[in-house]
């Protein structure tokens, strides 16, 4: 039997891991997709916000040469990490099931059985995007995920969303030539997006570069043409891909089927702060599933700290 079983290949899952393996403990890393699976889906041309030392986990440097790493710079140095500590990782092996069982818990997936002593829910919140819930979503010119801008070259594009996520979509797509239109459901661009890019969107904007309709929305989507809601009325407009970027959510079903209590507003988990125990005994949860709904809330940076937390519990009721 395993004293833990790590739900989730990302860094805070890998986090948990390193945390495990330097106090003894006996565990495996399950992981549905690749490793760091969500950054592997992040754009191929993604930038952190964070410097590089506020993404180390498990005391191991991130040496790069850029001020902000890139994707490629976080891929290499998550898979240097695994693979220089040996980390027992099983890929593209999807859990389905945690049971509680005698005083341990019984782990299902798609290929195996497990049983560990303590279970540790690492899982983010990319996979499962939030819907516009409006006729024509299900379009295939209607994407949620965004990997390279060459593709939209002199298309008519709709990007929806303000933050980061959007707004480097429709500044990477205009820069490839494609005609872009942004939906804004606020009256103005997202705070939240990168002091270095906010100037650069709001510029294009102002020049007509990139044409903006705020405190809009996007109703339905044809193969065609898009209608906008806005202030002046209902429009509708010529258009090819429509960029959904309208954030992203972990998977509620999966935690209320482990049981874990959620809350009514933000579904956000029920854990103790201090040691990142549910109202499961022996089932924690660690990076950013802890948020709920408010997926801004942790990151990389501020929640790597979790593993330690978790371990800590851990070893003090062995």
């Amino acid at each position: 039997m395993l004293d833990i079983l790590i739900i989730g290949g990302g860094p805070i899952g890998l986090a948990c891991g390193l945390a495990a393996q330097k106090s003894g403990l006996s565990f495996v890393i399950i992981e549905k997709g690749t490793l760091v699976n969500s950054l592997y889906n992040y754009p191929s041309t993604m930038t952190f916000f964070s410097t590089s030392e506020k993404l180390e986990i498990g005391g191991v440097p991130f040496v790069t040469t850029h001020t902000k790493p890139n994707r490629a710079d976080a891929l290499e140095y998550y898979r240097r990490v695994a693979l220089s500590n040996n980390l027992p990782i099983h890929l593209f092996e999807e859990v389905t099931g945690v049971k509680p069982e005698d005083g341990h818990y019984m782990i299902t997936t798609k290929k195996d059985i497990y049983r560990a002593k303590k279970v540790i829910l690492s899982t983010g919140f990319y996979d499962i995007a939030v819907n516009l819930d409006i006729p024509g979503e299900d379009l295939p010119k209607v994407k949620h995920y965004y990997q390279d801008p060459h593709y939209y070259t002199l298309q008519k594009v709709v990007v929806v969303g303000s933050s980061n996520s959007a707004i480097d979509v429709a500044l990477e797509t205009y820069r490839k030539g494609a005609d872009v239109t942004l939906v804004i459901r606020d009256s103005e661009v997202s705070h939240r997006v990168k002091y270095w890019v906010r100037p650069d969107i709001i510029n294009r904007i102002k020049e007509g570069s990139i044409k903006a309709y705020f405190n809009s929305n996007l109703e339905a989507v044809r193969e065609t043409e898009v209608d906008i809601k806005t202030p002046d009325g209902l429009i509708t407009i010529p258009n090819d891909f429509v960029m959904a970027m309208t954030g992203y959510k972990p998977n509620f079903e999966f935690l209320k089927k482990l049981g874990i209590i959620l809350s009514e507003d933000k579904f956000i988990p029920q854990y103790n702060p201090e040691t990142m125990e549910t109202n499961m005994p022996g089932l924690y949860l660690a990076g950013v599933v802890c948020g709920g709904l408010d997926t801004h809330l942790w990151f990389i940076e501020n929640s790597r700290i979790h593993a330690d937390m978790i371990i800590t519990d851990i070893m003090a009721g062995r």
